[in-house]
């Protein structure tokens, strides 16, 4: 995995509540087995009319030039339905490292988090001034501080993570990856274990 520290980019809002996993990724794109390809379906029934890629939905904010950047920004609730490890997949595949939202649905939130992608949760009315900003607006999100700051204004707020992904994202590790790096320390801890 990539390691995340900082992030500053423009922005990409989504303004819509419960955004489930079906809408994020559809399950007829869930046949591939490996990770590459699936951001070019990524929001595919909002992109498209007809599912038809040289008909792009002109009112859908990913089809829409100035907007642009590697973080999302969606209402409350984002990834709730099925569990879906494709939707953190389609995410990080279309070019986000980052999404925020007042909510996240449990199983979405562990899926980014083991691959590479950064939920930020943040409250309802930091959340509605960041959909405040203009298209242009940067946001950066600063890992190691747990701090999330919109550009234009200063406003900051702070954002909890888990102490154990929180150090996989900054090192860019999965969870083997971890194991390997304590790997010294696992060997003498079992030199000198008892029973």
């Amino acid at each position: 995995m990539r390691a995340i520290k900082n992030i500053k980019s423009c922005f990409v809002p989504l303004p819509i509540e419960n955004v489930d996993t079906d809408q994020i990724i559809p399950a007829r794109f869930l046949k591939a087995t490996t990770k590459d390809g699936f951001g070019k379906n990524l929001f595919r029934d909002w992109r498209y009319e007809n599912n038809d890629e040289s008909k792009p939905k002109k009112g859908f904010v990913l089809n829409n030039p100035a907007y642009k950047g590697s973080i999302l920004v969606a209402e409350k609730n984002f990834g709730c339905g099925s569990s879906r490890e494709h939707a953190a997949w389609a995410i990080l595949d279309y070019g986000f490292h980052a999404v925020v939202s007042s909510f996240f649905a449990d199983i979405f939130k562990n899926n980014a988090l083991n691959n590479g992608v950064l939920p930020v949760q943040v409250s309802e009315g930091f959340l509605q001034k960041i959909f405040a900003q203009e298209a242009d607006a940067e946001l950066a999100i600063d890992l190691e501080k747990q701090k999330i700051t919109i550009c234009n204004t200063g406003e900051e707020e702070a954002f909890e993570i888990n102490a154990y992904k929180k150090t996989c994202l900054l090192n860019g590790y999965d969870d083997i990856d971890f194991l390997l790096s304590i790997k010294e320390d696992i060997e003498k801890f079992e030199l000198v274990k008892t029973y």
